[in-house]
This record gives structure tokens, C-alpha cells and sequence, in this order.
């Protein structure tokens, strides 16, 4: 096992930027550094889930007297709803962007997008069906708690930098630094589904006795998926040439978000039976749908093993080492700036966390069918594209963070009229009227989440030491992710705590009232209806969730957040350097 070295002065050192994949720094002769900046900020449309920047490949030795550094940079947004897709596209030095526009893309960077393509792809599959399919499919026969216990799947992703540097510092020389990762995770990846496919009936039949089954099930699967995206990002910057190096963040979003909407909105609209019947389609299973993405995922598999190269990187004794980067990342976390930062980030996306976990499931309790939810959040991702290039303007200049909460303020009005939405829904069939009022309020929705996003990467990118770029990204944008994971376990517990139902049967001369918390499930309801009773629902956990989640929102965003991060803006960029304190 070895590590990458870190190359001579007088060669083009490419710095690791995890998630954009675009900062080059270039070290060439003994009194000039110069660094070229690229920006491009992704937000995936995936709901409760961010994707975070790895940790960087390397900390890299760099001349004291750098002028000038990377301060761009991306986190993408994923499953939570926490956030919604995007993308934006950054601008440089005018003369050197014209210059790069005007060179032809050689053939062998066309071939390696084809591939990050491909790879990202492959990560977008469980992703989908973890954090949005298999939900909506449970939700028939679970109660919001033991939807809660297979929330714990969405983990991983948020929690990568714990095994980001092992996977960056221990490989086989003979297979290749990222091969070394990305060819057995894609094989227990493929073999995870046919396991699943081979079991759905058993699993998906009666899923209340085997929920901690599935949940481990698609926790191992996003947990593997995870470890592949970060040597899928590593490999990004040997596979593209320097000068269209920018071009990886394209090349992830485009992938991620096309394997994850196939495994969501696709797969939920192809799996409906109303849907396969209104156009005459055959219904997609989920085993079937398994079966397909695990020949996917062996055929990519074959072709890296025969067919493509890793390119060789030169190694050097000095390389950083697994023990270095956890030590770096103990230091930051040291820096007094960055625990006010972290701890506002652990507690920013309460207020929403209730509109974000629930109230879709609500919609669908209340009759909104599945596949008609899958097609609002599909017209919903085009817009956040434009959504996101417009909040790339805002986040610019001295106050990145401003845009930031602002928007925290409609994000908090959305979650109380979703609230109310729920509360007035309709009684199935919807209205056109009605579906286009959903699909205007998730647009405007998302584009509020998407500035967010936006705003806080620039502020991350504008702070980070760029001598450790990714690691320090990497450590931000996990705190970002886990304040966006951690609560939805306890959502979804609070809204069955609060929830009271009861099961009444009816005789010929007497009522019998059985007081049954399984009344909060359909398969509550559907055991109650088989006893020939009724079940009603006198409190509905959610609507207090929802008001606890955006009071302690507004209360939270007044008292801490607003001031802390106008303070912190303003803090000059030496106070955020491991060496200043």
C-alpha cells in the first residue's frame, strides 16, 4: 500500500478539491505562484441530502508568498430535500476563460467525462431509491417512526470525511490509486442489488417486521456508494486534462442527478400501477429494476478492469499521510471562528425539517398519488439550473453570507404553508389548478433552498486555507450536511409521539373504542378496517412537529444565526487560518 506524492516545484500540482474538482494551483519557478480559480456550485435536487467536498488527496507544500487563492468552490445538495439541484457556472480571469473556450476539447477528455458520467451514475442509483423511492414505498406500511429507524440509511453521504483520507492514502499500486476502490465497491454495489432483488418480495411484503433489515440493507448500499464517490472524485482530476479540469463538476452533477432521478421520479412513475395502465406500459418491479442497475453496474465494472488505464502518479515519501489529515482536521475544529460556524450549521435547518421529511409523505397519506409528486420534483430541477446561476451572482463580494439568510426567511414561510397545504388538501381527483399551484410553490421553494446553498459554499470557499482546501472544505460542508440529517430521525419519531388515534367498532347494540397508536400507519388503518372498525385520527402529530421545527426556526435565526454570520463575514481570512490561533 502507498500513498501520492507530492510533486517538484516546477510541476503542475493539481490541489484536490473534492467537490468542485476545479481548483489548479501551478507552482513554476522559484518566486512566482499563481493560482487559476474556477468556480461551479452544484446543488442536487435530492431532498435531505448534501453531497459534501472530500478531503483533499494531499496537503501539498506551497511557497508562503501566495497572492492570490482558490475561493470557489461547490457543495451539492441531496436526499433532504435538504436541498435542491442546481448548478452554476463560475467565471475567471475574462482573457483566460476566452482563451480556454476557444481550444477544441481533445478526444481523450470527451472519453473521460463519458466515464465520470457513467461512474457518478452508478453512485445516483441507491441514492435514489435510499432517500426517495423505498420511502414513499414503505410509507404504506410503516408508522413515521420506523420510517425514522430507515432515515438512519441517509448517513453515510453525510459523513464521509470520517473515511475520506483512508480512501485516499491506501491503495494497490498494480490496479491503480482509485481503481483500487472504485472496482470492488462497484462490485459489491451490483451484487447488494441482486441480493435485494432476489428478496424484495420477502422484504417489501410485510416491511414492518423487517425494518431493521432494510435499513442496514440500504445503509451498506449508500455507505458503499459514498466510498466509491470519493475515488470517483479523486480520479476526476488525472482523467481531465488541466485546462478542462472544471469541466468534472459537470460531469458529477449531470451523472448523480440522472441516476438518482431514474431511481426516483422514473422509477416511481414506471412502478405505479395506475400509471403502467393510463399509457399502456408494462410496470417496472423493483426486483426487475435491480436487476437492470446491477448489469449496469458489473458491465462499467468489466470495462475498468480490461479495458481503461489508470494514469500513473508520481509517489513521494513526503505525501501526507491518513494520520496527518485526521490531526489537520482536529486543528481546525480548534479555531474559535470555525465552532461558532459549526455550531450554527448543526442547528440551521430545524425550522424546515418537518416540511422537508414529512410533508410529502402527508400528501400522498392525503391522496396525492406518488407518481404525480415524482413529476412535480422532476419540473422542479430545470428551474433550480437557472435558480442556481442567479444565486451565484448574490453570493458574490464581501457579504457571501447575506443572500444566505435571506433566504432563510421564505424557506421558513414555505414550511408554514406546506403546513397549511396539508391541513386544505383537496379530496382526490386533483385539479389542474391545484397541481400547477404545487408545482409553482415546490419551484419557488426549491430556488429559496438553492440560494442557500449557493451563498453558504461561497462563504465556505472564501474561508478555507487553500494549502488544505479540501480537507477544510470537507469538514464545513459534513457539519452543513449532518444539521440536515440528524433532525429527521427525531421529526419523524415527534410526529407518531404526538399523533392520537383510535380504532372504534361498531355492533348492533354497543360501541366498542379501542384506543390503537397503529392507527397512525395505513397498515394501522387497514388492520382496524379488517376487524370491521374504523380508524380516526383526533391529533395529527405533524401539524405540532411543524410549528415546534419553525418556531425554534425563527427564534434561532434571530437570536444566533443572523448575528453570528454578520460577524463572521467580516472576520479578515487570516482568522481562519490553522496558523493564526
Amino acid at each position: 500500500m502507498s500513498a501520492l506524492q507530492t510533486k517538484s516545484p516546477e510541476k503542475r500540482i493539481p490541489l484536490r478539491h473534492r467537490t468542485s474538482k476545479n481548483i489548479n494551483v501551478d507552482v513554476q519557478g522559484d518566486m512566482n505562484t499563481s493560482v487559476s480559480r474556477h468556480k461551479a456550485a452544484v446543488a442536487s435536487s435530492l431532498d435531505s441530502i448534501l453531497v459534501p467536498p472530500r478531503s483533499s488527496s494531499t496537503v501539498r507544500t506551497l511557497r508562503r508568498s501566495v497572492d492570490t487563492y482558490a475561493d470557489d468552490g461547490v457543495e451539492m445538495s441531496l436526499l433532504n430535500g435538504d436541498e435542491r439541484a442546481g448548478a452554476t457556472n463560475g467565471l475567471d480571469d475574462d482573457d483566460e476563460l476566452l482563451e480556454k473556450k476557444s481550444k477544441a476539447m481533445p478526444a481523450r477528455d470527451k472519453r473521460a467525462m463519458v466515464l465520470l458520467i457513467v461512474l457518478y451514475l452508478i453512485q445516483g442509483v441507491p441514492l435514489g431509491l435510499a432517500l426517495g423511492s423505498i420511502p414513499f414505498i414503505l410509507r404504506d406500511h410503516l408508522s413515521y417512526s420506523q420510517l425514522g429507524v430507515f432515515a438512519l440509511s441517509n448517513y453515510p453521504y453525510s459523513l464521509k470525511l470520517l473515511w475520506s483520507p483512508v480512501v485516499d492514502s491506501t491503495f494497490m499500486p498494480s490496479i491503480g490509486r482509485r481503481k483500487s476502490w472504485i472496482i470492488p465497491m462497484q462490485l459489491v454495489i451490483g451484487s447488494m442489488m441482486l441480493y435485494i432483488a432476489a428478496n424484495a418480495e420477502r422484504l417489501f411484503e410485510h416491511p414492518a417486521d423487517n425494518v431493521y433489515e432494510l435499513t442496514f440493507v440500504f445503509t451498506s448500499l449508500v455507505f458503499l456508494s459514498a466510498t466509491q464517490d470519493i475515488a470517483v472524485d479523486g480520479w476526476a482530476l488525472t482523467l481531465l486534462s488541466q485546462e478542462n479540469l472544471s469541466f468534472a463538476s459537470t460531469c458529477q452533477t449531470v451523472g448523480l442527478n440522472t441516476g438518482f432521478f431514474a431511481s426516483f421520479t422514473v422509477f416511481l412513475a414506471l412502478n405505479s400501477e395506475a400509471f403502467a395502465a393510463r399509457w399502456g406500459l408494462p410496470r417496472l418491479t423493483l426486483s426487475t429494476y435491480l436487476q437492470l442497475c446491477s448489469l449496469l453496474c458489473f458491465g462499467v465494472t468489466f470495462w475498468l478492469v480490461f479495458f481503461e488505464k489508470e494514469g500513473e502518479e508520481s509517489l513521494d515519501e513526503a505525501d501526507i499521510t491518513v494520520t496527518s489529515v485526521y490531526k489537520t482536521i482536529w486543528d481546525i475544529c480548534k479555531l474559535k471562528h470555525i465552532r461558532s460556524l459549526i455550531l450554527m450549521h448543526c442547528f440551521a435547518k430545524i425550522g424546515f425539517q418537518a416540511n422537508e421529511a414529512v410533508t410529502s409523505l402527508k400528501m400522498v397519506e392525503k391522496g396525492f398519488r406518488r407518481e404525480d409528486l415524482a413529476i412535480v420534483v422532476l419540473i422542479d430541477f430545470p428551474f433550480q439550473i437557472i435558480g442556481g446561476w442567479l444565486a451565484a451572482k448574490w453570493s458574490r463580494g464581501d457579504k457571501p453570507l447575506r443572500p444566505w439568510i435571506w433566504a432563510f426567511w421564505p424557506r421558513l414561510a414555505f414550511a408554514v404553508s406546506s403546513t397549511l397545504i396539508v391541513y386544505w388538501f383537496p379530496t382526490p381527483p386533483i385539479s389542474y389548478g391545484f397541481m400547477a399551484f404545487l408545482v409553482v410553490h415546490t419551484v419557488l421553494q426549491g430556488f429559496a433552498s438553492t440560494i442557500q446553498f449557493v451563498g453558504i459554499s461561497a462563504f465556505h470557499t472564501r474561508i478555507s486555507d487553500p494549502l488544505i482546501g479540501g480537507t477544510y472544505m470537507t469538514l464545513l460542508n459534513t457539519f452543513t450536511n449532518l444539521g440536515g440529517t440528524w433532525p429527521k430521525y427525531f421529526v419523524l419519531k415527534g410526529v407518531d409521539m404526538f399523533s392520537v388515534a383510535y380504532c372504534t367498532v361498531k355492533d348492533t347494540d354497543t360501541e366498542l373504542v379501542v384506543k390503537a397508536t397503529e392507527c397512525v400507519s395505513d397498515l394501522g388503518k387497514e388492520r382496524c378496517s379488517a376487524i370491521g372498525g374504523e380508524c380516526i385520527t383526533e391529533q395529527d402529530g405533524y401539524y405540532y412537529v411543524s410549528m415546534i421545527c419553525v418556531t425554534f426556526g425563527v427564534l434561532f435565526l434571530v437570536g444566533y444565526i443572523m448575528p453570528t454570520a454578520r460577524r463572521l463575514q467580516t472576520l479578515p481570512i487570516h482568522r481562519w487560518r490553522i496558523s493564526s490561533e
